[in-house]
């Protein structure tokens, strides 16, 4: 009744922004994303009989309010499904930082719902093992299926559960992640996307860059992918930044990053496109061939960087790899 698993977070292609439905994270529309990997989320679980309550902690600090039951979600439909009642101890780490933009939530989620399953002895695809993770997030359901994934929306866990989408870009992509600390507030922004007078637009409009990205990953074309991601990030903000409160996750090095990329790719011909989720920290997605001059060009806009490739689905670890 205990196992390790580790996830590795997204990066949103096509994103989803807003949710039907709350409780059980059904979004509106269908969202693509990436692995990046080596970052990653490592997490322990144990079923313990003896245990009075559930502890969950993340990078040693104990969760509570919010954030734990958002984790409680998943480990209660893992309890359901292994018609199990014992209360568990939960542990996580993150390999890098959490809640600047780079999809902790994703990974953690993954991760967990992937030890839930192991720790209770359940035998489930990981298609089926994404409907528990996007208890936690939505994002995290194709952080359970790995690569390119495709979370698909729906109003039951038959429809609304991810799939691979297999690609030949998967061993070329290489992402430049530009560290843009800033506080963000995911939650609350997709609680009130709706609201947004641009919502109904992106809405009409997100169906075509599924069908673009869908076409583009199977063929194996890096600039319609990235060029298409790069846009759905801009729609994306629109979106949020004319909602009630008004967010605007974007700083000062944000913006230069971004035009930096725009002048590379335009003076130098490279092939480059930036990306961003809710956060202001960047996505900076290149080739294997050019990784080393894009990390030049965003390191000299003066923010922290790491390099990142393609990462694969939610595994369960080795017994000697566990947290606790």
């Amino acid at each position: 009744m205990k196992a390790t698993a580790k996830a590795h977070p997204i990066q949103g292609l096509v994103k989803y922004h807003g949710m039907r439905d709350e409780e059980r994270r059904f979004p509106y529309h269908d969202s693509i994303s990436v692995c990046t990997a080596p970052s990653h989320t490592k997490t322990t679980v144990e079923f313990d009989a003896d245990r009075d309550e559930d502890a969950y902690v993340v990078d040693g600090e104990e969760l509570s309010g919010h954030g734990a039951d958002r984790v409680r979600a998943v480990v209660d439909r893992v309890r359901d499904l292994a018609d199990v009642d014992d209360r568990v101890r939960l542990e996580s780490r993150n390999s890098f930082p959490s809640n600047v933009g780079l999809g902790s939530s994703s990974s953690g989620f993954a991760a967990a719902a992937m030890a839930c399953v192991a720790a209770a002895g359940l035998d489930l695809s990981r298609p089926k093992i994404s409907t528990i993770a996007r208890l936690g997030s939505s994002s995290a359901a194709r952080a359970v299926t790995g690569g390119f994934s495709d979370l698909h929306t729906g109003l039951n866990d038959d429809d609304c559960r991810s799939e691979r989408i297999e690609s030949p870009l998967e061993d070329d992509v290489r992402v430049v992640a530009g560290l843009v600390p800033s506080y963000k507030e995911t939650e609350q922004a997709h609680r009130e996307a709706a609201d947004s007078h641009m919502f109904e637009a992106r809405l009409a409009h997100v169906h075509d860059q599924l069908v673009e990205m869908r076409d583009a990953l199977r063929e194996g074309s890096f600039e319609r992918v990235f060029e298409t991601a790069e846009h759905d990030s801009l729609s994306l903000a629109a979106t949020t930044m004319t909602g009630p409160a008004g967010w605007v996750y974007w700083q000062p090095d944000t913006l230069e990053i971004f035009n930096a990329v725009r002048r590379l790719r335009r003076e130098e011909s490279v092939p480059v496109y930036f990306s961003t989720d809710t956060g202001a920290s960047v996505y900076v997605n290149t080739t294997d061939e050019y990784v080393d001059r894009v990390e030049e060009l965003v390191a000299d806009c003066g923010v922290e960087t790491s390099v990142w490739e393609v990462g694969g689905p939610a595994t369960v670890l080795s017994e000697d790899e566990a947290l606790f």
